[in-house]
């Protein structure tokens, strides 16, 4: 019987382990680059419970993947990077789609804010660097069938 209660347990913690990646859906979205459409395979953080955990604790984060953050409509965004130790680029996306600012290489384990420009519906995490080596900036669009309005 202690066995199996122990195995009970691991079982319900394994999802919560440093690398494992929780329950979340997984969107495929585009984010349009300097050198065209890139795909990126994102987790959907879109409640108060999953966006307060993010990526916390993950040490890799595939080239193509991600997480999108999505508030469900236009706020003030602030984030920190507190048990985070990946760097990461922050997109920060306006209701429409396009880019708004992007925070890049945002430092591991750092409690500072960082905080949307203007408000954003969005914030979609990728792997630090990453923005700026595939061109991705300000005035580029996302495309997510499920939260934006296509254009």
């Amino acid at each position: 019987m202690r066995l199996q209660l122990a195995i009970f347990a691991v079982a319900l913690l394994a999802p919560f382990t440093a690398d494992a990646a929780p329950l979340l859906p997984i969107e495929n979205i585009v984010i349009d680059s300097s050198g065209g459409p890139r795909r990126f395979s994102v987790e959907i953080a879109a409640d108060d419970a999953s966006r307060s955990v993010g990526l916390m604790h993950r040490t890799q984060l595939a080239p193509d993947a991600g997480m999108l953050f999505d508030f469900k409509s236009p706020i003030m965004a602030a984030f920190w990077m507190k048990d985070t130790p990946l760097p990461l680029d922050m997109l920060f996306v306006r209701a429409d789609g396009t880019i708004s600012t992007v925070a890049a290489n945002a430092v591991p384990y750092s409690t500072s804010a960082i905080r949307s420009a203007e408000p954003i519906r969005v914030v979609v995490e990728i792997n630090g660097g990453l923005a700026r080596r595939l061109g991705i900036g300000p005035g580029r669009r996302v495309k997510a069938q499920e939260f934006f309005v296509a254009r």
